[in-house]
């Protein structure tokens, strides 16, 4: 058997739900209470991804807190691919990813210099205080790189594991030779920045908390 073994980062400001989504995804558990990460947690997920293949999954959740920026480079050394993260009720949160995703691109490239591909994630959108619409994220997210986007509820383990399905696709699809446009929609050149306004949950791929 073919095993795959695959470094993705997990990054986002602090309090987005970075370490819970980690845990439910490799241990099936989620508790609302989780002390702050210090610099770098790592885990480890085993997938059976065929009857000939399977994937080693090393999640690196990277903390939030800015003063833990600088390290960034180090961390990210070696990455295959990266979920960007944000929680839907924190404008500031969904800002922040452009940072998230420069930092990302300037300190991280795959063996052929290209950028790696990354997956944004939009955690509790269910709850009554969202702020980012669903039309903002899929602007932001098509205008700056990312394979897709979806909305999941970690506490409901909803597309928890869907979202990690479909980023190891993209990684795959463009080992394989693809370049990311192939794996994501057409996308403007250029970056834009995220915009933060009111609206109800109603993505294509349901939402939570």
């Amino acid at each position: 058997m073919t095993e795959h073994l695959l470094k993705i980062l997990v990054v986002g400001d602090g309090n987005v739900g970075k370490t819970s989504f980690v845990r439910r995804y490799v241990n099936g558990q989620f508790n609302s209470d989780y002390k702050m990460t210090v610099g770098v947690d790592f885990s480890v997920k085993v997938l059976h991804w065929s009857d000939k293949e399977k994937v080693r999954l090393q999640l690196w959740d990277i903390a939030g807190q800015e003063r833990f920026i600088s390290m960034t480079r180090i961390y990210y050394r070696g990455a295959l691919g990266c979920v960007v993260m944000f929680d839907v009720t924190s404008s500031a949160s969904f800002l922040s990813c452009r940072r998230w995703k420069q930092d990302l691109d300037n300190k991280a490239m795959l063996p052929n210099g290209d950028a790696i591909p990354c997956i944004l994630l939009a955690n509790k959108c269910d709850l009554a205080e969202r702020v980012v619409s669903a039309e903002s994220i899929g602007r932001f997210s098509e205008a700056n790189g990312f394979i897709t986007w979806m909305e999941i509820s970690v506490k409901d383990n909803k597309n928890v594991g869907e979202a990690m399905r479909r980023l190891v696709e993209g990684i795959f699809l463009i080992q394989s030779g693809s370049s990311i446009q192939d794996a994501t929609h057409p996308s403007s050149k250029g970056g834009i920045h995220p915009e933060a306004d009111s609206s109800q949950c109603n993505s294509r791929v349901g939402c939570g908390c």
